[in-house]
Parts: structure tokens; C-alpha cells; sequence
């Protein structure tokens, strides 16, 4: 046999002296090292059973967390409202809320839409039931397109009927 074969290292030949330590057995009397308060000092919350500290507790102190500026926000009102950019829709014949939706240029959750900006288009776009601002009007009404603006429910209508029903 040469040297090498004597020095390698094989499995049946490694020691585990050293790799794993005994646990601590506290509260084990005076001589253990670790005996009477258990390696847990004297008085003091730590010291009690079930005494933690909660996380990001200062001891009184202001807590980083709390200390530090609140920043963001996000508008219930305006969840279901998108905006889109007229350069977008040129090569569309006809713009409502389904057609938005079927081109994805919207998610489904979306009920108002507004258009906006005053890009130059190329297609006759016809408008249903959506909100232009007076740019997108102008180059819409300019490439031969029209807006067909859907009819507001009047509130009045529904105050006379329920008051005509309670007369009955």
C-alpha cells in the first residue's frame, strides 16, 4: 500500500468527538453551574415563567415602528376607475367598457373609464358611455370619430315616484 491510501479519509474512520454538545439540565442544583435561578438572574421580567418581551418592544421607548412616518394610500373611491391613454385605442372602430375589457387595456373589476391625451390617430373611433377629456375630444372629433354620451339617471324621477307610491 502507498501513502495515500493510508492517510484518505473514509467513513469508518471519522470521529464525531466534538460535533454534538450535552444540553444544558437547569435548575439541577448548586453544583451543575446552572442551578436556583437556572441561568435566568435575579427579579426582572425575563426572570418570571411566560415573561417575553414582545417584538419591536423598546422598554417604553417609542418604538422604531411607531416613530417613523406612515406613508401610502390607496382610495376605495377610486378602485374601479382607469385611465386610458388615447395613442392606445387607434386601429379600434368602436370604444365602450366591453371592448376596453376584450383588448385587456382594462382589468374586469373596472366600471369608469376616462380617455386622455391629444395624440394624433388615424381611426374613426365611436365613443360609448366613457369619459374624454377635452384633448382626447378634440383629436377623436378630428380623425372623423364621435363620443355618444350615455344619458345620467335623474335622481328627481325616483324621489316622485316613491312619493306618489306612499300617497296610495
Amino acid at each position: 500500500m502507498n501513502e495515500q491510501s493510508k492517510n484518505s479519509m473514509k467513513l469508518n474512520t471519522i470521529s464525531s468527538e466534538g460535533t454534538s454538545q450535552q444540553r444544558k439540565r437547569v435548575g439541577r442544583g448548586i453544583g451543575s453551574g446552572l442551578g436556583k435561578t437556572a441561568g435566568r438572574g435575579h427579579k426582572g421580567q425575563k426572570s418570571r415563567s411566560g415573561g417575553n418581551i414582545r417584538l419591536g418592544f423598546e422598554g417604553g421607548q417609542m418604538p422604531l415602528q411607531m416613530r417613523l412616518p406612515k406613508f401610502g394610500f390607496s382610495s376605495r373611491v377610486n378602485r374601479s376607475f382607469k385611465e386610458v391613454n388615447i395613442k392606445n385605442l387607434n386601429g379600434m372602430k368602436v370604444v365602450n367598457l366591453d371592448t376596453l375589457k376584450e383588448k385587456k387595456l382594462i382589468s374586469k373589476s373596472i366600471k369608469k373609464v376616462k380617455i386622455f391625451g391629444d395624440a394624433p390617430i388615424d381611426s374613426k373611433i365611436i365613443v360609448e358611455g366613457i369619459n374624454v377629456s377635452k384633448g382626447a375630444k378634440k383629436s377623436i372629433e378630428n380623425a372623423g370619430g364621435k363620443i355618444v354620451e350615455i344619458e345620467p339617471k335623474i335622481m328627481e324621477e325616483k324621489s316622485l315616484t316613491e312619493n306618489e307610491s306612499e300617497e296610495k
